[in-house]
């Protein structure tokens, strides 16, 4: 007898989802690529999303659960943030950021600072030199410990458009052919939610380490797509592009909830890194219509 409230349940959420969804595929049209999509109110519950569990190259967005790995390597003992991380010519790529190109080769930068600049303006160095100290196995292997195994990360970085070094730092995960595909990593818009709402809820590592990662994630610097739109709202993101993709999960901080989201579109055929990217004003779209959708009337 159990079975039919649970059912009951589920049906009025999905009717409740319904309206939102069917608001982000008008939207989304005929839009050339193809979008994935979930969010969640964390206080009510309420969730809608579009090819939710499908695997989604992933971009920069993999630097959070990179993130976190290395906050619970502090945390036991493994690691500490004042210890130097040196910046060498072999982890410095092209793209985002400013150590591949504004720091001399050997400088030495205290852990910490590293990880904000990984963070905060998505150095594609610093991230290399997160990965040389905590490889992206040891990132895995924290997704397992936490229940989060569909989000890999695969590799370092290579850089941006035709200054690509050779693939290095490959995890095991990243070597299996079936995930050649995926570059720097894979996960899936539910998986990136279940983080977020974790961290949301003080779960991730600590609820002292969570509320800082949360506070590094609101010092995000690309405010293309989900802050786009938000006006005064505050919102912890962290976002992603290749020439075929942009990505961004975050979570949004509404007066009637705190939204949690991840939006990937790709397989977009004109490469495009100015602001008005049309797969970033998709995105910023697609996030007003997920907090208006979802917020607590």
């Amino acid at each position: 007898m159990r079975a039919l409230p649970i059912l009951m349940v589920a049906l009025a959420a999905a009717a409740a989802a319904q309206p939102i969804e069917d608001a982000l595929r008008a939207r989304i049209g005929d839009f050339r690529g193809t979008v994935s999509v979930y969010a969640k109110n964390l206080d009510t519950g309420m969730a809608a999303g579009i090819r939710a569990s499908d695997p989604v190259r992933t971009a920069s967005t993999i630097k959070l659960p990179i993130m976190l790995a290395v906050f619970d390597a502090v945390a036991r003992g493994q690691a500490k943030w004042t210890e130097p991380l040196t910046a060498s010519a072999a982890d410095k790529v092209s793209g985002s950021g400013i150590l591949g190109s504004e720091i001399s080769d050997g400088v030495k930068l205290p852990l910490a600072d590293v990880l904000h600049l990984m963070i905060v303006l998505s150095d594609n160095t610093a991230t290399n030199m997160i990965l040389e100290r905590f490889p992206a196995d040891a990132v895995n292997a924290y997704l397992d410990g936490i229940g989060i195994r569909s989000t890999r990360a695969l590799r370092k970085i290579r850089g941006d458009g035709a200054q690509l070094k050779a693939p290095e730092g490959w995890s095991a995960a990243g070597k299996l052919p079936e995930n050649q595909k995926y570059g720097l990593g894979v996960s899936t818009p539910r998986d990136m939610v279940a983080i977020l709402e974790k961290l949301a809820r003080g779960e991730m590592v600590s609820a002292a380490a969570s509320q800082e990662m949360i506070a590094i994630l609101k010092r995000c610097q690309d405010s293309t797509g989900i802050r786009r739109r938000m006006g005064s709202l505050a919102v912890a993101n962290k976002t992603g592009a290749l020439d075929a993709l942009r990505s961004d999960v975050g979570i949004v901080y509404s007066q009637g909830g705190r939204i949690a989201m991840a939006i990937t579109v790709d397989g977009m055929p004109e490469t495009d890194y100015t602001p008005d990217n049309a797969g970033s004003l998709l995105i910023a779209d697609l996030a007003k219509i997920l907090v208006d959708g979802l917020a607590r009337k």
